[in-house]
C-alpha cells in the first residue's frame, strides 16, 4: 500500500488542482463585491442523515487558500449526523471563505455519501470475520479522497493504484498465456526489480483456484463472480493457504451471504462509483 507521505501528497495535489480548476485567474464574483479586508464567519450545515466525511479535508482546503482562516470543528469525520447539525465554523477573510466554498462542498458531499454507504455495508457484515474493500473504480483525479472516505466509513482500502500491489486479473492471465505463466513471470519480475509487492490472482472457476494454489507465494485469491455454493467450495479448497476475496456484483442483499461463506474480504466498486451526494451547505453566519 502507499505510504502516509504519498497519500498526503495525493491530497495536496487534489487541492491544488481543484483551486486551479475552480478559481483560475480569480474569484471575480467575490473580488467585485466583497472588500478585501472584510472578515466573516460561515457554518457547514448538514441537510441530510448519514456519516460525515471530509471535515479534515475541508480544514486543509481552507488553510491552503488562506492561512488566516480558522476552523472550529464541532463534528469529526466518521460521526453520524442528522439534518440540521453543524459540522464546523470557519472564520476569517470573506473572500477566502468564498474561494474555498465550492471545493469544500463538492468534496465533502461525495466523501460523506461514500462513508455513509460504506458504513451501511460494515453494519451488514457485523458478526462475521469479513471486511469490505474498495476498488480502483473511482473518479479520475479524486481517488485519494474517495478511498479516504471508505476508511472513514469503516471499510478497508484495497491497493491504491497499479504500482502498490500486483493484481493478476483475467486479461493479465489470458495475455500472459495462463495462470502459471502469469504468476511465475510476475515472481521473476519482482525479484529482478527488487520489488516487495503482494500478489493477488483472480480465479474464474474452481479449476483455476487449484492451479493458483499449485503456485506458491500468492497473497490472496480473488474469487470472482462465483455463486454461494462454489464460493463455499473455494473457501474449503483454499483453507489457510492464502487470503480470500469475493467480488462481482455483490450488493446489500447478497453481501451477508457471501460473508457467511467465510471469505476474508469482499470488494465492492459500488462504494465509490454508485453513490448519491449528501446534501450539505456552507452558510454565512450573520
Amino acid at each position: 500500500m502507499i505510504t502516509n507521505e504519498q497519500f498526503k501528497n495525493e491530497v495536496q495535489l487534489i487541492i491544488a488542482n481543484a483551486i486551479r480548476e475552480d478559481v483560475g485567474a480569480g474569484d471575480y464574483s467575490s473580488l467585485a463585491c466583497i472588500p478585501s479586508d472584510a472578515v466573516g464567519k460561515a457554518m457547514l450545515l448538514i441537510k441530510d442523515n448519514g456519516i460525515i466525511a471530509g471535515v479534515n479535508f475541508a480544514k486543509q482546503v481552507f488553510q491552503y487558500v488562506d492561512s488566516n482562516l480558522n476552523v472550529e470543528i464541532l463534528i469529526n469525520d466518521g460521526s453520524e449526523v442528522k439534518f440540521g447539525d453543524i459540522a464546523f465554523y470557519v472564520e476569517g477573510p470573506k473572500q477566502s471563505i468564498l474561494k474555498a466554498e465550492r471545493i469544500v462542498l463538492n468534496a465533502m458531499q461525495r466523501m460523506s455519501a461514500i462513508a455513509t454507504k460504506t458504513h451501511s455495508y460494515v453494519e451488514i457484515l457485523k458478526g462475521t470475520n469479513t471486511k469490505i474493500l474498495d476498488t480502483r473504480k473511482t473518479t479520475p483525479g479524486f481517488r485519494a479522497l474517495e478511498k479516504w472516505a471508505v476508511a472513514i466509513g469503516g471499510g478497508v482500502n484495497h491497493r491504491f493504484a497499479l504500482y502498490d500491489m500486483i493484481m493478476l486479473k483475467d486479461n493479465h492471465i489470458d495475455f500472459a498465456g495462463g495462470i502459471t505463466k502469469a504468476i511465475s513471470t510476475t515472481k521473476d519480475y519482482l525479484k529482478n526489480h527488487n520489488l516487495d509487492l503482494q500478489i493477488v490472482v483472480e480465479a474464474r472457476d474452481l479449476d483455476e483456484i487449484e492451479e493458483i494454489l499449485e503456485n506458491k507465494g500468492v497473497h490472496r485469491i480473488l474469487i470472482d463472480n462465483f455463486n454461494y455454493t462454489d464460493t463455499q467450495k473455494a473457501i474449503k479448497l483454499i483453507g489457510d493457504q492464502c487470503q480470500t476475496e469475493s467480488s462481482g456484483g455483490i450488493d446489500e442483499v447478497t453481501l451477508r451471504f457471501y460473508a457467511e461463506c467465510g471469505v476474508n474480504y469482499i470488494s465492492c466498486g459500488a462504494l465509490t462509483h454508485s453513490v448519491s451526494n449528501m446534501d450539505l451547505s456552507l452558510k454565512a453566519v450573520k
